[in-house]
């Protein structure tokens, strides 16, 4: 699904223009973004948790050239953990 798509559907549901499921959408989103990026996690209960993990910096090979070592720098990334009721309602 794509998040045209997206906004085509919660338009429908809820009965609103699509210009405000739109609004909606970004909204959620960057709210999301800030939240994770504030507070390092949001959770939203039965859905799952959106936080920020810690990668470490570590070496790795460049896949062009085997023999070659490269440097691959520490870095923050998101990560999304579904929630009880999102993983029973896919199984």
């Amino acid at each position: 699904m794509t998040k045209t798509e997206l906004i085509a559907q919660i338009a429908d549901k809820l009965e609103v223009s699509k210009k405000l499921a739109g609004e909606f959408i970004n909204t959620f989103t960057s709210t999301v973004m800030e939240g994770v990026k504030a507070d390092n996690e949001v959770r939203i209960q039965g859905f799952g948790t959106f936080k920020l993990s810690h990668r470490a910096a570590r070496v790795g090979v460049n896949p062009q050239d085997t023999s070659k070592k490269i440097n691959i720098p520490a870095r923050n990334v998101p990560s999304f953990k579904a929630g009880s009721e999102f993983k029973k309602s896919v199984n």
